[in-house]
């Protein structure tokens, strides 16, 4: 599986973004996909997870209530809308897979797309 994430950029702290993840090659509609994120100096961290089927979701208790995950399984797409960004939200955001149950854990997903930059000025 091939996964490409778009959607960084610059913006301005109480800003929105929305990110993207497609999902190419073997794919199946039964996996579940997580983002994470990783700052200059810091250990990748996570940040949402939605099921196959996107009945469950998680979220870091950094980003609960600005950040939501989403997912159009017709368009293999997983989507991360991003509300009140802050500057320490700064970090290249990775998607990654797994299999159909999400879970917090970044060693738990074997599939990883590039990485997109999000840069929050102040």
């Amino acid at each position: 599986v091939q996964l490409v994430e778009s959607g960084g950029g610059l913006v301005q702290a109480g800003g929105s973004l929305r990110l993207s993840c497609v999902a190419s090659g073997r794919t199946s509609i039964s996996y579940a996909m997580g983002w994470f994120r990783q700052a200059p100096g810091k250990e990748r961290e996570f940040v949402a997870a939605i099921s196959w089927n996107g009945g469950i979701t998680y979220y870091a208790d950094s980003v609960k209530g600005r950040f939501t995950v989403s997912r159009d399984n017709a368009k293999n797409t997983v989507y991360l809308q991003m509300n009140s960004l802050k500057p320490e939200d700064t970090a290249v955001y990775y998607c990654a897979t797994r299999g159909p149950i999400a879970t917090r854990n970044p060693a738990d997903y074997g599939s990883w797309g590039q990485g997109t930059q999000v840069t929050v000025s102040s």
